[in-house]
């Protein structure tokens, strides 16, 4: 049997306004009394109605997080992050796919449905700063690299940085013929070129020059795309001793191609990825990567999204940068 909050109130032998006022975690309550209520929720197994919450408050006590891809699994360990942090706030997590489509990202955009969310938690790929000033203004933070400054809060993760970070560490393995695989000239290719970007840094500050013939382009960031462009630098007659690949799935696909070639890992190609999934922790060899703190960009998102609901939704966009680190291992450094 379910009990109420009116059971709680007798149990503890207080009024049930008392007991609201626990649940809602107000101050004014005596310890004492605190304490008695607490004791009656824990031995009732009480949990508050959060739909009859939710209605007071206007709310459906659901969120939307909507990513290009779930089959990436970046993606997918983020969405596990995004669950677990919202929950914290009672909240359920709408989870959507857009496929990176305009018109699939602006029906997401503008709330799915009449009323079915109460905020959202958004990568685009297509959709531009303009085209997000344009829809209706329901609490939304945003993820990914693709809307730069743009009309909400926004959670970032330092991918110039952290790819000059990986491609000096392959230099100072004394690597000098470093490829690049995963460049894209398309709109929805930001993360793409400020990987570049932080990789030609690495180059540049350790004075080696740029080779455009190096770099490999990826239409999209699948396994089979990592072993296509692996496959094309090698039959192009380029040997990279080292490959810094965009995304994790690339490299995974770049490692099988090598290993199809008959060449080793590390020994005669060192390879890097990005994102610090789950199955690079498994590869053979274990793959060297950056490690975006995908519980962080959650929780930062999570908690931004609750501050606009409860709070000033008038305030002006902030921008949160997630913290990163390098995970050796190795596909660069060999095993131990």
């Amino acid at each position: 049997m379910r009990h109420r909050l009116k059971d709680v109130a007798e149990r503890a032998g207080v009024s049930v306004k008392t007991v609201s006022n626990v649940v809602n975690g107000y101050l004014h309550v005596r310890p004492d009394t605190r304490a008695r209520v607490e004791e009656a929720i824990a031995e009732l197994n009480y949990r508050p109605n959060l739909s009859a919450r939710n209605l007071r408050k206007g709310r459906t006590g659901v969120i939307a997080l909507a990513v290009p891809e779930l089959d990436i699994p970046y993606f997918a360990e983020l969405a596990r992050h995004v669950v677990t942090a919202a929950a914290e706030h009672g909240w359920t997590v709408l989870i959507d796919q857009t496929g990176g489509g305009p018109e699939q990202e602006r029906k997401v955009a503008s709330g799915i449905g009449d009323h079915m969310i109460d905020g959202l938690i958004f990568s685009p790929l297509a959709l531009t700063a303009d085209d997000l000033t344009g829809l209706d203004g329901m609490p939304m933070v945003l993820l990914g690299e693709r809307v730069d400054h743009g009309p909400a809060d926004h959670v970032v993760v330092d991918n110039v940085a952290a790819a000059r970070e990986v491609t000096a560490h392959l230099i100072g393995l004394g690597r000098r013929r470093i490829a690049a695989i995963g460049s894209q000239r398309t709109p929805e290719g930001a993360s793409a070129r400020l990987r570049l970007a932080g990789y030609t840094a690495a180059l540049a500050d350790a004075g080696i020059g740029y080779d455009e013939k190096l770099v490999a382009p990826a239409p999209a960031w699948h396994r089979a795309d990592g072993a296509a462009a692996m496959r094309d630098l090698l039959s192009s007659g380029v040997r990279p001793d080292a490959v810094f690949c965009f995304n994790d799935t690339l490299a995974l696909g770049a490692l099988r191609a090598l290993h199809e070639a008959g060449l080793r890992v590390p020994e005669d190609v060192a390879v890097a990825g990005f994102d610090d999934i789950e199955d690079g922790r498994f590869s053979i060899p274990t793959l060297t990567t950056v490690a975006p703190d995908k519980e962080r960009i959650a929780r930062l998102a999570v908690e931004l999204l609750a501050g606009r609901l409860d709070g000033d939704r008038e305030a002006p966009p902030r921008e949160l940068t997630a913290p990163h680190r390098l995970a050796t291992r190795e596909s660069t450094t060999g095993r131990p």
